[in-house]
Order: C-alpha cells, then structure tokens, then sequence
C-alpha cells in the first residue's frame, strides 16, 4: 500500500509565538506519556479523561438530582453537582469516587432555560452553554449585539429566574475561524485539516470543520492544486459543524497525529468527550500552539450564517486562519474541530469547538486512518522538548494563501491579521454575505516529514 505524500513547506508564524512556546513546553515533555489505567487512581482522585465518563455514568444513576459536573484539576477530583442537598444522591457520588456540591439547578433546569433562549433570543451575534462550575448559563453577547437586540436577551435571560443565568459583552464578533492549520483548498475556500480517520466504508477521509465542507465539495493539499479529497457529509449550521472529506486516493495513509512544530507530532490515540476545567490544547497556523481551558459544554452559537448546537466552549484563543483544526489533550485524545469564536489572542474571548466524539458518530467513521497509520510514526519525534521558539511553528509550510472571504456572513470587524503571512487569494466560504475586514491571514501546509499527512488546526 503506497503512502500519499503531501509536499513539505516551512511555516513563518508571526503571531502567538510567545504563548505557543509555553503551550508546547506544556504539552511535549509528555507528549507520549502512557496513560495509566483509571481503576489504579486512588479514590476521588482521576486523570482528566475519566472526568466525562464518571460524569455521563452519574447523571444517569442521578436523574433530576444532577446539576452537572466539572473537572478539578488542581486537585484531580470530578465535582458532581447535586440538586437540593440530596443525601441519598451525594451518598452515590462519594461512592463513584466524585465530589458532591449542592446546588439549585438541575441540569434538565438549566437545558430548559436553554431552549427558551433559542425560542425567545436566537439573535446573531449570542451565545450560550452550561457552566456547572456556576450551576448557571452562560449567555454572551458579541459586540453587535446593541439596542433593541440587547433589550431582547437581558429580559429573556431575567425571564428564566434568579440565578438562572448570567449574561456579558464579548470584545470582537462571533464568526467562523477560517484559513488555517494543515492547509486544504477547495472553490476559493481554505480550511484546515483536524483528524484523520477511516469512514465506515473502510476508505481513508478526515475530519474538518462543517463551514469548509459545505463551502466546497473537492479539496486540494495545495492552492489551485489538483484535488485530492472529496467531501462525503457536511453539517453547518445546525446541529453541529463538522464534515468528513474522504481521499481519492483509496491507497492514502495518513497518521493519526497532531503536528505541534518543530518536526515534532502528538499521537492521536482515541477520541474523548469533553469536561469542563480540563485543559485542552490548540493547533493552529495563524496562532501555533495554545493551551487552555473547557468553559462550558452543550453551547449554541448564532453565527450571521446560522445557529450551531451542541458545541464545546473554551477559554482557548483563536484567531482567523484557526478554523477545521484539532483541539486535543497532552495524553493523545482528539476532543474538538475548531468552529468559531470572538476576540483573539491579545484581548482573549470564547472560542467553540465542534466535539470530535459527536462527529464522529453521526458520520460512522473511526479515529486513524491506513493500515498501521497513527501513534507509530509519531511516537519518534513527540517526546522531545522544543530547544526554540520554532517549536511554535505548526512544521507546516509557507503560509500563502487566503485572505479573501467573500460569501460567509457578514463577518466585519475581523480586523487586519498584518505580520502572518501574505494569504491573498482564498478564504472559507461558508454561508452567506459579506466578510469584509478580514485582511490578511497565516496558514500552514500539510508534512511533518513523516510522508504522512499530519492533522493539526
């Protein structure tokens, strides 16, 4: 079986280098670290990626009694939620080996307050998740968001009660991250890759953000290049913002790896659900390498495209040139896609990521793809730590590209991206309208040297 090989090209990030480095001296001192075996932790104390499972496993055993769980990661305890200070369901928690809390609102609460927001103040511009760390929602509203409209979503909100939820200004506009990570480019669009997988027919494909499948159906590994994948499915907006794209070539291997720079990859063992409080890195070309946290989960966006559901919130920065790319774990998990966001990574803001889990189910494919592709080619190179600030630099190539966005929303106010790279020519085309001030936009191509392709965003 031969391997696709994807021309190898040097990257030049301008932006973020400084919070890249610390990202990546973060992550690859233990990159490829074994994960131990949940069972051996000492009770009430777990790995991050058990957080979700012991979470889903409780609200079950709970029912109304659940408020919610999150993720202490200082102490590396699960805090369950419990609804009313009831005993027998805290009693149930400490014998799961979590935290009991109790609080007001039961998560089946806080879904409903949810579903009157998007009835009574689907405006664009908003958004909202759960934060079981304040057993609220947290309603944001971008900068757009002015007079009448937001007259609408404060009395919505007071409509759902006290301590039902907060609501605050978000610097910059929500939009779709578009141009970066492992380049790909279809119909004037640009995107970026974010996991290899295998589709449930057995060919190779991988997986990108929603907007990028349904602003183009073929995608070429290089600006105005010949094809080299097709889009099968594509769901944007909606119920999430995800596509899978299979590769022509039905021979294509392409490693089950996240390149973080440097010649230096993370393996992509399995994919996880996220928890609030867990720490969660970035890729991307405009921005490189960053790090931060799950903030919220289950959020709806109102992008000027269209609303998305079910989406993960995180304090992580992005900035335009980020979108279809990975959002990941030290220990090897793939969590997210990269969807869209507001601010950037000066001021900060709140970033969205479509769950990998989710995806993953809707289009039938499995995490990898290729006969032996994965954690063997990656785990050469991903235990070293970066000796320079290169190691912020994604490893993949020079950075012409997009910057051109027309056809995706009315997206102003994305500002001047100066200092990343000359992008003219392309950009994400998903939706409708116009998406002036987007200016110009690092990206990254598509080889770690590997000869395989590598999934980063």
């Amino acid at each position: 079986m031969s391997h696709k090989r994807i021309p190898k090209r040097k990257a030049a990030i301008a932006a973020g280098s400084v919070a890249a480095l610390g990202a990546a001296a973060l992550l690859l001192p233990n990159a490829n670290a074994s994960q131990t075996d949940g069972k051996d932790a000492a009770p009430k104390t777990l790995r991050a990626a058990d957080a979700s499972d012991l979470a889903s496993l409780l609200a079950t055993q709970l029912g109304e009694a659940y408020g919610g769980a999150f993720y202490d990661a200082a102490k590396k305890q699960v805090v369950v939620n419990v609804v009313g200070g009831d005993g027998k369901a805290a009693d149930a928690v400490e014998k799961a080996g979590a935290v009991p809390r109790s609080v007001d609102n039961s998560l089946a609460a806080l879904k409903s307050a949810a579903r009157t927001l998007r009835t009574d103040a689907t405006i664009p511009g908003t958004a909202w998740s759960v934060d079981p760390r304040t057993n609220q929602l947290r309603v944001t509203a971008d900068s757009t968001v002015t007079g009448a409209n937001w007259n609408k979503l404060t009395s919505t909100v007071d409509s759902l009660g006290s301590g039902m939820a907060t609501v605050k200004k978000s610097a910059g506009t929500f939009k779709t991250f578009v141009d970066g990570g492992d380049a790909i480019f279809g119909g004037g669009a640009r995107c970026s890759l974010g996991f290899n997988v295998t589709a449930s027919d057995g060919s190779p494909a991988f997986l990108t953000a929603g907007h990028c499948g349904v602003a183009a159906k073929e995608w070429s590994d290089t600006q105005n290049g010949a094809p080299i994948a097709t889009v099968d499915q594509a769901t944007f907006p909606g119920d999430g913002d995800f596509s899978l794209v299979k590769y022509d070539d039905p021979n294509t291997q392409a490693a089950s790896v996240v390149d973080v720079g440097n010649g230096q990859t993370v393996a992509i063992n399995q994919a996880a659900d996220a928890a609030v409080g867990q720490q969660v890195f970035r890729m991307g070309s405009t921005t490189g390498l960053n790090d931060g946290n799950v903030t919220g989960l289950d959020a709806t966006v109102n992008y000027p495209e269209g609303t998305v559901t079910g989406l993960i919130q995180t304090d992580v920065c992005a900035e335009p040139g980020d979108s279809g790319g990975s959002l990941f774990t030290q220990d090897g998990s793939a969590i997210g896609l990269t969807s869209g966001g507001s601010g950037d990574c000066t001021v900060g803001g709140e970033t969205f990521f479509q769950p990998v889990t989710t995806a993953l189910t809707a289009t039938g494919a499995t995490l990898g793809t290729g006969a032996g592709a994965g954690a063997g080619d990656a785990g050469a190179t991903a235990g070293a730590e970066p000796s320079d600030p290169a190691a912020s630099d994604p490893a993949a190539g020079d950075q012409s590209g997009a910057a051109d966005q027309s056809g995706t929303g009315d997206q102003s106010g994305t500002g001047d991206q100066s200092g990343t790279g000359d992008q003219s020519g392309t950009g994400d085309q998903s939706g409708t309208g116009d998406q002036s001030g987007t200016g110009d936009q690092s990206g990254t191509g598509v080889d770690d040297g590997s000869g395989m392709v590598s999934s980063n965003g």
